[in-house]
């Protein structure tokens, strides 16, 4: 009896909905474009599937994945980190930007460009070995807090490409990391971040050399950068490690333009994503102007390349992770 009840009830249910894979996404024209091409790729009967061993999507993480305002989070890594090296050894603050640096002074060192950039990065990461340069990572995201948010820095993960990234695996595929940021830096805390292994994280590296270090043999971070990951670089590298071209690539700024531009005419569906910074509320908003994620020509010939351009303000819902 209790069988042919529960039976009847089933019958006449209504079908359960499917969980929404994207609960922070606005249901834009955006969130609709990710779900059917995604849709597209990963049915098996459709004319545009695409192999799982194919489904490759790459990300750029500051200011894709993560905020970047006022500057790279890493570079306030480096700044704080230069700043207790020198309280043991001042003299190691050599020049006006490392003492401005030191000092905290983002306007200074951000309007000494790339070669300023440099400078702090060679200060504060060389002569230490990886494991203890990404154990001093680990502590510094413990305790620092954004000047302007007052968050965790590991907490200022933006909540819809989490959700992205996951939805992506979920259908198949698989998620890398391939940014500017620094390589050993940003494998701290991808994992726990964003669900992606420090094996499929690419990203910007210094020269090392292989030590014996106090009977320990050790990879130890010198002074020079061995690869920059950013612009021509990342499709670089993407094929140099991966030997395969994405189908999805998504970016912020003019950095990301030659892979997404790489990614998006190749064979068969692709998708290039841009995230557009329009949120001055919630976030910041900002394109075509300053030092730190500008984006011109992804605004001006996306479009017509047929990339998804996220308007943060009305496409997300909900911006960090952190957030209550």
């Amino acid at each position: 009896m209790l069988r042919t009840v529960l039976a009847a009830i089933v019958s006449t249910a209504p079908m359960l909905a499917i969980a929404d894979p994207l609960p922070s996404w606005n249901d834009t024209q955006t969130r609709g474009r990710i779900i059917a091409f995604v849709d597209s790729v990963t049915d098996p009967e459709g004319a545009d599937y695409v192999t799982p061993a194919a489904r490759v999507a790459v990300f750029d993480n500051d200011g894709t994945l993560w905020a970047e305002q006022p500057v790279y989070f890493q570079l306030i890594f480096a700044m704080d980190r230069l700043a207790e090296m020198a309280k043991a050894d001042p003299s190691i603050l050599s020049t006006p930007i490392l003492e401005a640096a030191a000092q905290g002074d983002f306007h200074t060192v951000a309007e000494g460009g790339h070669e300023a950039l440099i400078e702090v990065i060679n200060a504060s990461h060389s002569g230490i070995g990886v494991d203890a340069f990404q154990a001093t990572v680990s502590d510094w995201l413990d305790t620092a807090r954004h000047p302007d948010t007052g968050l965790p820095y590991d907490q200022m993960t933006y909540q819809p490409m989490v959700e992205l990234l996951r939805y992506l695996r979920d259908e198949g595929f698989r998620t890398y990391i391939v940014s500017g940021g620094g390589l050993h830096f940003m494998r701290v805390f991808a994992e726990q971040a964003y669900g992606i292994p420090p094996e499929q994280v690419l990203g910007t590296y210094a020269d090392t050399n292989y030590d014996n270090v106090d009977g320990t043999p050790t990879i130890v971070k010198a002074p020079g950068i061995a690869f920059v990951d950013d612009k021509d670089g990342k499709p670089i590298n993407i094929e140099r490690t991966l030997g395969r071209r994405p189908i999805l690539a998504a970016g912020n700024s003019d950095g990301d333009f030659a892979m997404l531009e790489w990614t998006t005419t190749g064979d068969g569906p692709r998708m290039g994503v841009l995230i557009h910074h329009t949120d001055a509320d919630r976030e910041w908003a900002y394109d075509r102007e300053g030092p730190v994620g500008k984006l011109v020509d992804g605004l001006d010939k996306g479009p017509e390349m047929g990339w998804v351009i996220v308007d943060m303000a009305k496409d997300w819902d909900r911006i960090y992770t952190g957030e209550n």
